[in-house]
């Protein structure tokens, strides 16, 4: 029997866990992945989107997408669901270098 693969919404596949941050562009959660089982940071923006172009095209997902570093915080994903984005990312605990990137290039 062939299994039916239904795509979750993004408040179906993360549950907040709680706020870690609250920035200019946007709030950033703990979430739990219920599909993978892992922790994850979850920055909802704060701005709203109508189309995916909007989105991709931003300075953020740009150099989020091309930065790769151990001392830099892993973009996994880049998701819209009712005109909000929301950026996934692998979840470290401590001050992170992303987080100064994140607010420089947001005001920009």
């Amino acid at each position: 029997m062939a299994k039916l693969l239904v795509k979750l919404t993004i408040m179906e596949r993360y549950k907040i866990i709680r706020e870690i941050g609250d920035g200019t562009c946007g709030n950033v959660f703990m979430a739990y992945n219920v599909e993978t089982n892992e922790i994850v940071a979850v920055k909802k923006m704060k701005r709203k989107f109508f189309q995916w172009e909007e989105c991709v095209s931003l300075r953020e997902v740009k150099a989020l997408q091309k930065l790769i570093h151990p001392n830099i915080v892993k973009l996994k994903e880049v998701t819209m669901e009712n005109h909000e984005l929301f950026f996934i990312f692998e979840h470290m605990v401590g001050r992170l270098l992303l987080l100064g990137i994140s607010y420089h290039i947001c005001r920009m």
